[in-house]
């Protein structure tokens, strides 16, 4: 029998880009509703809850029927917020916890699968999932976060700066097409013991440098895992990727109306 998969949506209305984040409109809707619309349909997940500490946010979540938890507002991380939630005792028997951020309306159930079956069938402690870079200006921007791993799958390292370094030369189109040139893709499946290790952690010297929060488990000998997938939407961090989103958005919905209609 697989291990049962709790997956968490944290949600806060924080955020230095966007203000009111969950509650950003896309194509007329809260952002957190379109990530909803887009988790409640996947079945790696056996089930799946909202967690936040804003009542706005959660009266927006429950008008869709989602399951919604409330959190403490002192979290410094959505890893805090969801292990706060899987701790629970109407939670504890699921052995493994899928971070499911509440700003990717376009991820793909695929993707959050390989993560799963990392911890799942794969028998490492955290599974996450990369993609090629694709594109130069994405290998130097300081936003996309990259990923060095071995050849094992086992994440070597995560950064903000251009990794791996080409001494020789910058990496050519072709290069950021495959390995070692990996984007980040930030979805996490967690086992529970990994979980509660990381957040009773305090916070790393390389976690607080490069503000990236999973370098504080890596630093710390959890082994994490990493798949890599094909190309992968980013999240909506900006206004431009709000335009990209919804012209997606857009895209996919007008796909599905014909393929109701036939045409």
């Amino acid at each position: 029998m697989k291990a049962r998969v709790l997956g968490i949506v944290p949600a806060r209305l924080a955020s230095t880009r966007l203000p009111n984040k969950p509650l950003f409109p896309i194509l007329g809707r809260p952002l957190i509703e379109w990530v909803w619309r887009r988790v409640r349909s996947m079945q790696v997940l056996d089930h799946a809850v909202v967690a936040t500490d804003s009542d706005r946010v959660a009266r927006v979540c429950r008008d869709l029927g989602a399951p919604v938890e409330m959190t403490s507002s002192d979290h410094p991380s959505g890893t805090d917020r969801i292990a706060e939630v899987a701790a629970r005792r109407r939670y504890r028997d699921f052995p493994v916890i899928a971070n499911i951020q509440g700003d990717e309306p376009l991820l793909e159930e695929r993707h959050l699968a390989a993560a799963v079956e990392l911890v799942r069938g794969g028998g490492w402690e955290i599974g996450t999932c990369a993609t090629p870079v694709e594109h130069l200006e994405a290998w130097k921007d300081p936003s996309v976060v990259k990923v060095a791993r071995a050849a094992t799958g086992r994440a070597l390292y995560f950064s903000r700066a251009a990794i791996p370094y080409k001494r020789a030369a910058k990496p050519d189109a072709g290069d950021l097409l495959r390995e070692p040139y990996l984007r980040h893709v930030g979805i996490y499946a967690c086992a529970r013991d990994a979980l509660e290790r990381w957040v009773a952690m305090a916070p790393t010297v390389l976690e607080r440098l490069e503000k990236l929060e999973q370098l504080r488990p890596l630093e710390s000998g959890i082994r994490i895992g990493v798949a890599v997938v094909g190309f992968a939407h980013p999240g909506v961090d900006t206004p431009t990727d709000v335009l990209y989103t919804e012209r997606r958005l857009r895209e996919m919905e007008q796909h599905s109306s014909s393929l109701v209609s036939g045409t």
